[in-house]
């Protein structure tokens, strides 16, 4: 449920919110447990926010970092979501975090309780690896699934992708949707206005009740 609608002019007054915002919420969980843990999504649109982000002056010493979803693919690919985090977030202040892997790492990355969550979307409404057609997508939004991490295959998806759960998102003590351009703001108004999940997986997040804060600039 989108309980915050952020509308930036540019790229960069969005980044400097979510970066500040994200920094907030991180302090805030490390204030009550003493670590806190960052889900993050790949892809081009989170480039800037990751570069400002790794300059934050918060504790990172007590920051875990993962991502929502990743290829079946080494960090030697370009297609590894891993490596561009290594490359783009996981430097400046915030190279003294701790990185935990999805992809031949499933276990430890399935153990993290996730507290701050970072979404994107893609044009066909998918967030995460939450993919129209998955063959294993009616278990991945399934709201009471028991697992944390699922394997899933889909036509839009490329490689095989591991991604985590529905339910596991959306334990998170802050969810955030970034995403930018004309394009997929119209394709979040389509999501908005039904309700099949399978057409546009999307929509098994936007009808939670987690408070979700939606970023968006054109």
């Amino acid at each position: 449920m989108i309980t915050a609608r952020r509308i930036f002019a540019t790229r960069d007054e969005l980044a400097d919110t979510l970066t500040r915002d994200v920094a907030a919420a991180l302090a805030e969980v490390m204030a009550r447990k003493g670590h806190a843990v960052l889900a993050v999504s790949g892809g081009t649109t989170p480039a800037l926010f990751f570069s400002r982000l790794s300059q934050a002056k918060i504790d990172w010493s007590n920051v875990t970092v993962t991502l929502v979803d990743e290829r079946q693919v080494p960090e030697e690919s370009p297609r590894s979501n891993a490596a561009l985090l290594r490359k783009t977030l996981l430097v400046n202040d915030a190279a003294t975090t701790r990185f935990v892997p999805l992809f031949r790492n499933e276990a430890e990355a399935a153990a993290l309780s996730l507290d701050v969550v970072v979404l994107g979307m893609g044009t066909d409404g998918h967030t995460a690896s939450f993919f129209p057609g998955g063959d294993t997508l009616a278990e991945v939004i399934d709201p009471y699934t028991e697992k944390s991490l699922i394997t899933i295959t889909a036509p839009g998806s490329g490689e095989p992708r591991l991604t985590y759960t529905l339910p596991k998102l959306l334990a998170a003590s802050s969810l955030c949707l970034h995403i930018e351009g004309e394009e997929k703001l119209r394709v979040l108004e389509e999501a908005l206005s039904g309700d099949n999940a399978h057409a546009m997986p999307i929509r098994a997040v936007l009808a939670s009740a987690q408070p979700l804060s939606l970023y968006w600039c054109p």
